[in-house]
């Protein structure tokens, strides 16, 4: 019985001596040669989903990842949350066909299924106004977001320009109370 003890305490060191000499190997690697393997396949064509149960929006954040860009739309109770988003030559605001200047290299239009105000009363539920940069939304220093605008709420939904460094590839993800807008950094997927 001690043996198969003494064994096991011996494999247990030695491969926790592997981990730390794997770590140190890995610590020692530069970051440049630490290569990300991104998501690809993603496109830049249009791209739209069904919505199952509108609720008012909430807010809009953003995040910065490694291989994209992300922008988050709450709505809280809200089932899958509809949404179209398509690059444009000009945002226009869907209701009056104002046009909205969006810095960056290209523009993202992204209309998400769910008014920024109560339906019932008519309260505003996210603070945006028409042709200003999102509230609380601070895009310097991304990679690849450049800017935003809020083009404002018509029947149920609500549309924001997304300034974007070039056309890239752009993913949509719909999560229960969330929408999701990744843009990646390049098209070929590498960090």
């Amino acid at each position: 019985m001690r043996r198969i003890g003494a064994t096991m305490a011996a494999l247990v060191l030695t491969g926790a001596g592997s981990v730390m000499a794997a770590t140190a190997a890995d610590a020692a690697t530069p970051a440049a040669a630490r290569v990300t393997a991104c998501p690809t396949g993603w496109g830049s064509g249009a791209k739209g989903g069904a919505t199952t149960g509108a609720v008012p929006l909430e807010n809009v954040r953003t995040g910065r990842h490694d291989c994209f860009d992300r922008m988050v739309f709450d709505v809280p109770g809200g089932g899958s949350v509809g949404y179209y988003v398509r690059y444009v030559a000009r945002l226009t605001q869907t209701a009056t066909g104002r046009y909205i200047p969006v810095g960056g290299g290209a523009v993202l239009d992204v209309r998400v299924g769910a008014p920024a105000y109560d339906p019932e009363t008519g309260t505003p539920t996210y603070p945006g106004r028409v042709g200003r940069t999102l509230p609380g939304v601070n895009v310097s220093g991304y990679r690849t977001f450049k800017d935003t605008r809020y083009a404002g709420s018509f029947e149920g939904e609500t549309q924001i320009g997304l300034g974007v460094r070039a056309r890239l590839p752009f993913r949509v993800t719909q999560l229960p109370g969330r929408l999701v807008v990744d843009v990646a950094h390049n098209w070929t997927g590498s960090r």
